[in-house]
């Protein structure tokens, strides 16, 4: 229970410590709505505003906007006055307390860059990068249509290669990376089905697959973009996040230390 409580107050802190102005989105009667605004409405999708459809940002925008017309005709209709307002608020005020208390503990918590040196030398294993390689693919039904992309691939000039390949893949694959131009992003060795990654693996950057490659999807032709050698990240590309890292842990630390001198001070009766 005690590791529950200090990790919802760091959940709280983290929240609270991000919420600063966003990207203004609309404004009603002068009032600015923002992405920070509208991120509640999100509920636990884990999606940010950004990467929502145009069409649902705009939904979500609609949302916002009737909300603030609402919240203005219920502040103007004097609510605020009435005593079930007045209670409510009184029950709100500790939680924003804490809210505001937390926040302000965690910024005054400062980590060195000798420290996260130090942490970084001590656990390397945790920022060694495995090969890692970028692919982009067109998924078909049928060995006879990859085959007839392959031709299409080998009759481009390589200094037009890549931009074929994106073509074809909106045009032609069946995959849901097609709108991205069969975009995978980076994947490591395992992540993908074996024949998929097994290939993809063996292939340099700016070369494509000759033959298809079949697996339960289909059949892909694999065009490699990039390659990653096996790598420790460097310090400064990690730095910053040891930081924050080394910085929660102190948090944690100093919460976990600061309620356990409360409840040694405090009167506390459980009922169950």
């Amino acid at each position: 229970m005690k590791k529950y409580l200090v990790s919802g107050f760091v959940a709280l802190t983290l929240l609270s410590s991000t919420a600063f102005a966003g990207k203004v989105l609309a404004e009603v009667n002068g009032k600015k709505i923002t992405t920070d605004d509208v991120a509640p409405m999100l509920g636990q999708s884990g999606m940010k505003f950004d990467q929502l459809p145009p069409r649902i940002q705009r939904k979500i925008v609609d949302q916002a906007i009737e909300k603030e017309l609402l919240k203005e005709k219920a502040l103007h209709s004097g609510v605020q006055n009435s005593s079930e307002y007045k209670k409510a608020l009184e029950k709100i005020k500790g939680d924003l307390a804490l809210e505001i208390w937390m926040r302000q503990k965690f910024n005054t918590i400062h980590v060195s860059d000798a420290e996260a040196k130090s942490f970084y030398n001590k656990n390397k294993e945790k920022f060694r990068q495995p090969e890692m390689v970028h692919a982009r693919h067109i998924l078909v039904k049928s060995e006879k249509e990859a085959r007839q992309i392959i031709n299409e691939l080998e009759n481009t000039p390589k200094s037009q290669l890549k931009q074929k390949f994106i073509e074809l893949a909106r045009k032609k694959s069946v995959g849901p990376s097609a709108q991205r131009g069969g975009d995978l992003g980076f994947f490591r060795k395992g992540q993908m089905v074996k024949p998929f990654s097994d290939a993809a693996f063996r292939l340099r950057a700016g070369e494509f697959t000759k033959t298809p490659v079949k697996t339960q999807f289909g059949y892909h032709v694999i065009y490699v973009e990039e390659k990653r050698p096996a790598q420790t990240i460097p310090f400064e590309k990690i730095k910053d996040r040891i930081k924050q890292q080394i910085k929660m842990q102190k948090f944690q630390n100093a919460v976990k230390k600061e309620v356990e001198s409360l409840k040694s001070r405090s009167s506390i009766k459980k009922m169950i």
